[in-house]
């Protein structure tokens, strides 16, 4: 039955993307999340044909059967400011252009930061933002994944409605999906924690957005408090959302074949992953 979740990790491409495919192969990943560049940095190095071709022939053959790709931090769509925004605009496109090449059809963002001009403002840039690059990549079979935020500072995404609302505004909807982050929608003041506070929480996501747009879920602890606003990822169990809640995803039968990734702290040996691994699978009645 635990074989039959999508179970994984973010893995580190460092070294190559290929690589990737080793170390989430190392932890017992069926699943992976990767960056198809250096997420701190706004020009990636190109993408090598020796590279894709290693990271497509290893996919084939691995236990790994499939990749999402998260973009990288810097990017805002939602910028008041015209320049950052054409340049968010550009490393976005650069990200899905990469995702067509490896062939990943999922690409997670964070909506991003309205900086003070207003959420309705943002919601509106970001739709106007997203209407432009679909159009731009028509037929690349890529995904835009919307992810909840924590709504820190003047981050978007914190309340379903602001998806709900950039969904509305989409004119190609069957390619926006949703990233639904455990750790996020907790901070955001959904309360996951308890049974009662979870169904409530999945109702309220389905009848805003609909289940069937989940692309994936974020499996994270939080360090924080319900309702925080603050983004601190903790191991499973370690922290404010306790078990409950994964053990109520792990044994949710809308969830079965929906990809599970961890986004918790780990070393360079990357144990904590296969703890974190072992304790969903553990939880599958």
């Amino acid at each position: 039955m635990a074989q039959e979740h999508l179970l994984g990790a973010h893995m580190s491409i460092s070294g190559g993307i290929d690589l990737a495919i080793d170390r989430g192969e190392q932890v017992g990943c069926h699943v992976m999340q990767v960056f198809t560049k250096n997420s701190n940095q706004w020009q990636g190095k190109a993408l090598e044909e020796s590279v894709i071709e290693s990271y497509k022939s290893k996919l084939e053959k691995s236990p790994v059967s499939e990749v999402i790709a998260h973009d990288s931090y810097l990017i805002n769509l939602a910028s008041p400011e015209k320049e950052m925004r054409q340049r968010s605009f550009d490393a976005f496109l650069d990200e899905m252009e990469r995702c067509r090449k490896l062939g990943i059809s999922s690409l997670v963002m964070h909506p991003g930061s309205h900086k003070g001009a207003g959420e309705e403002g943002g919601l509106k840039i970001i739709t106007e933002e997203f209407n432009e690059l679909l159009a731009m990549t028509d037929g690349w079979g890529v995904h835009i994944v919307v992810e909840t935020t924590a709504g820190q500072g003047t981050n978007l995404g914190y309340r379903f409605e602001h998806i709900a609302s950039i969904i509305d505004g989409v004119k190609e909807k069957d390619r926006i999906k949703v990233c639904f982050d455990t750790c996020h929608v907790f901070a955001a003041g959904y309360d996951l924690s308890t049974e009662e506070g979870y169904y409530e929480t999945m109702e309220r996501f389905e009848s805003l957005i609909g289940l069937d747009r989940l692309a994936a879920f974020h499996i994270n602890d939080s360090k924080k408090a319900l309702g925080s606003r603050v983004d601190r990822h903790e191991h499973l169990g370690k922290g404010e959302l306790g078990e409950t809640p994964f053990r109520l995803i792990m044994n949710d039968p809308r969830f079965a074949g929906i990809p599970k990734i961890l986004e918790t702290p780990k070393g360079k040996e990357m144990e904590e992953d296969k703890v974190n691994l072992a304790y969903l699978r553990n939880l599958v009645r």
